[in-house]
């Protein structure tokens, strides 16, 4: 029988005391203003996860023997109170020398994931991947919502380069720092923009990752898809391009509406354990 964890791995692999990675699942749903789902998101990854050729052929290598734990899900009834859990729990995984990947969920379940990092490394840098910069100070009514999720990242840590933006409404204007977003509209012809990217984060650095930054004809299963996005292998050469050159101390991945296609439940799944693999 298959184990239930991420990627279906056996002991000692998927043992706490072994595992260099641990996954934190957050299943938590409150702010979606469009298509919902994202409350499942966590559990068809790790489901989707189980069906993941160990062996990756870029990497040479199976990234699953440095050890990976998953965690409980963390349940909460509200976002200050998940938020707090999620910071909390996230926090203990560091001091254990471990790496935290936090599954959402909405965008929401970052900020807590982001508030460890920027607290346990001082001067880190978050690099947002998104369709939108999420940059609102609040909307429907609160400031927890998925659409400023990065506004309360920027509360405690201003250090945001976005990457893959093209959605956003004008009121976010002043909250962005403009020479470190890379819009879609201006990445989408070549790979000249990596490297200038590179320069904008500092030595280590955190990555908040919203699925809708991919192109909604490989990722459709998103809260709120968007036209434009990025493609498989672009992200794969950046993410790639950044572990090399810069330190990558945790991750999250957020806003997977699972639905009847189950592809994009794999390429979320897989796309973790590409990180995991460069991180490593």
């Amino acid at each position: 029988m298959i184990p239930d964890n991420f990627l279906g791995i056996p002991s000692p692999h998927c043992d706490y005391e072994n595992a260099s990675v641990v996954i934190v699942p957050v299943p938590f749903e409150q702010t979606s203003s469009w298509l919902q789902g994202s409350v499942n998101g966590p559990g068809a990854i790790i489901k989707a996860s189980r069906n993941i050729e160990l062996y990756d052929i870029e990497q040479n290598r199976e990234p699953y023997l440095c050890g990976i734990f998953t965690g409980s899900s963390i349940i909460a009834d509200d976002a200050p109170g998940m938020i707090e859990q999620v910071y909390s729990a996230v926090s203990r995984i560091i001091d254990d020398g471990k790496i935290a990947v936090t599954l959402g969920g909405e965008h929401t379940v970052s900020v807590g994931a982001a508030k460890a990092y920027s607290e346990k490394f001082p001067g880190i840098g978050i690099l947002h991947f998104d369709a939108h910069s999420d940059m609102r100070e609040e909307y429907d009514d609160t400031p927890y919502s998925h659409a400023s999720a990065l506004a309360r990242i920027k509360d405690f840590n201003p250090c945001i380069v976005s990457v893959g933006v093209r959605s956003m409404d004008i009121s976010e204007l002043p909250n962005i720092k403009r020479e470190n977003y890379f819009f879609g509209h201006e990445i989408h012809l070549n790979d000249l923009w990596m490297e200038k990217c590179l320069e904008k984060l500092p030595q280590e650095v955190y990555i908040t990752l919203d699925l809708d930054v991919l192109d909604p004809s490989i990722m459709p299963s998103t809260g709120t898809p968007e036209p434009g996005g990025m493609g498989w292998y672009q992200i794969l050469r950046f993410l790639s391009l950044v572990s090399k050159n810069r330190q990558i101390k945790g991750f999250d991945i957020v806003e997977l509406c699972p639905a009847d296609n189950k592809a994009p439940d794999f390429l979320a799944a897989k796309l973790i354990y590409k990180m995991i693999g460069m991180i490593l």
